[in-house]
Order: C-alpha cells, then structure tokens, then sequence
C-alpha cells in the first residue's frame, strides 16, 4: 500500500489551473523531493494531503484514505506550512503542549511526549523560553515539533529549510535526517534548494506547470541529464596517463580525454562512466580518482526543458 497516490489531480482558481492532472505515488518510509519554481503546484498539493482542499477532478488518497474524511487520517499526518507562526507569549514547551492537546495525544502521555519531541528537536534547554526569543531556525525546529508530537505517519513539509542561514538549515537537515531514519515515517517535502534534495531524499520529483514532469531515484535522474560525468585519475608509476587518454578518445560516449603529466581527465556520459573506469584501472596503477557527476540542478534544468520552456 503507498503512503500516498494521487491520479490526475487537477485544482483551478478561477482562470488559473494550479494543478493539471498531477500523478504521484510514494511508498511507506519513503523521502522524497518536489523540486519546482514558485506556482509549479506544491503547496495546492500538500493542501489536497492534509484535506485543506479537494481536487476539482481525480483522486488523493493518503494512507489509504481520502484526507478530506475526518480527522482520523489528518492525525496520522504532519503539515508544516512555509509560514508557521506561533504566539510571542508562549514557551515552546506550550507551543507543544497545545498542539499535542489538539492532535488527540492522551493527556496521561502529553508531557512526555512533549518532552521526547523536544530533544528530538534540539530545543530542551530553550523549552522555556518565550517563543519571541527564538532565532528562526529554532522557529523552524520548533514547528518541526509540532508535527511531530503526535507521532505522525506523514510528514508534509512546505519549504522548511526557506529564510534559515547556514547553520540553520545544517541544524535542521541534522533532526529530518535522524527522524526519517529512525522511524517508519513517509516524509515528502519542498524546496528550491536542489543540493538538499540530493543529500536527504531516496526521490525526487520535478513539478512545472502543475504536473510531476520527471520523477525517480536522485542517482537515475542525474544520469538522465545530458551534463557530462568527468573522472580525473592520477596514474601510478606503471600507468601511461598519455596511452591511456588517446585510447580512451575513441570509446563511445567519451567526449574529452586529456592528460596532463600523472593526472588523467575524461568527460564522458553518465551512462559510459562505469566503463571508463574500468579501461583506466586497466590502463595500469591508478593512486586516486574522483567522479563528478551531474547535479540535480542539471536534471532539473533538463525535465522542464523537455517541456519547451525555460527554467
């Protein structure tokens, strides 16, 4: 059972269509990435999840279920909007404990929970302090917490890393990372930052125009993108850089190989790379290496392309 489908949802706002036949499915315990401009149809897709709104045609199920049902499912699911905002008056031990009261967690277990959320969060020593003294990444960590102090199933996350500094988003991509993998949790979130995608995400979809344009494994994408893969391998003393470039010339899918001195450099397809391994291992001792591989930037760039506009 997935987690999430959705088959051809279509959403319109008088004259504007901001979803247009959209299809996504995404398996238990699953991270995946949407990846798109401003209006591509993210956030109107995370409000069909949490049963905010309905599609004006086909169909949204999550964890089985219509979201729009009750809120039997929605308890099951974590939403954090882009702009979550929370009283300057309360403490985030507060914030918690009202969303925990409001999520249906037992009033026997709430202050443990709340607690345990904390931590996870990295927020137990400013669980005390009034939200107002907050820096916007504690903010964002904070409505993290909200979420997830119900123990959630899903996790829904509009652009949550957006506004936050460096150390910031490291903070935050520090408690996603070690929440999704200690729990069965299906977490799906937005961002314009594609490098984020690529270090936390096992997928990731391009959404322009109101559809998912592209959607796979972050590895198979970059490989689906016409940016070359460039190996350098600094030959050893029985290697010949030299031999092992002008042979390497005549490969397919190699489009440059130079040497110079030692070190070897060869530009190829994404697809040839493991090949062009393999003939420069055979080319003699080889002391180090390093493949730079198409970046999501690239597959990103390429799916919208292949739609006839521009990024």
């Amino acid at each position: 059972m997935y987690a999430i489908e959705v088959e051809n949802a279509r959403k319109e706002y008088g004259a504007v269509t901001a979803l247009d036949g959209l299809s996504l499915r995404v398996e238990r315990g699953e991270t995946v990435g949407l990846l798109g401009t401003n209006g591509a149809g993210k956030t109107t897709l995370f409000e069909l999840l949490v049963g905010l709104r309905s599609p004006d045609a086909g169909s949204v199920a999550v964890l089985d279920r219509d979201p729009t049902d009750g809120v039997a499912t929605r308890r099951r699911v974590g939403y954090l909007p882009e702009h979550a905002g929370f009283p300057d008056e309360l403490t985030g031990r507060e914030v918690l404990r009202f969303h925990a009261r409001m999520r249906g967690v037992d009033a026997e277990r709430r202050d443990h929970r709340v607690a345990r959320v904390l931590e996870t969060v990295g927020l137990t020593d400013a669980a005390d302090r009034r939200v107002e003294g907050y820096s916007n990444g504690m903010a964002r960590r904070l409505g993290l917490g909200t979420v997830l102090v119900a123990d959630p199933a899903v996790l829904l996350l509009d652009e949550p890393t957006a506004g936050l500094d460096p150390y910031g988003v490291e903070a935050f991509h520090d408690v996603l990372g070690a929440v999704a993998s200690a729990a069965d949790v299906t977490v799906v979130f937005s961002s314009h930052v594609l490098g984020e995608v690529e270090a936390l995400c096992d997928r990731a979809a391009v959404v322009h125009g109101g559809r998912v344009v592209t959607d796979g494994d972050v590895d198979a994408l970059r490989r689906q993108t016409e940016e070359n893969v460039t190996v350098r391998a600094t030959m050893g003393s029985d290697g010949d850089a030299d031999s092992a470039a002008e042979r390497l010339r005549s490969r397919d899918g190699v489009e440059r190989a130079t040497e110079d001195g030692a070190e070897l450099v060869v530009e190829c397809t994404p697809t040839r790379a493991f090949a062009v391994l393999e003939a420069i291992r055979e080319s003699g001792d080889v002391e180090r290496f390093t493949v730079r591989e198409p970046g999501l930037e690239s597959a990103f760039r390429t799916a919208v392309a292949d739609r006839g506009e521009r990024a």
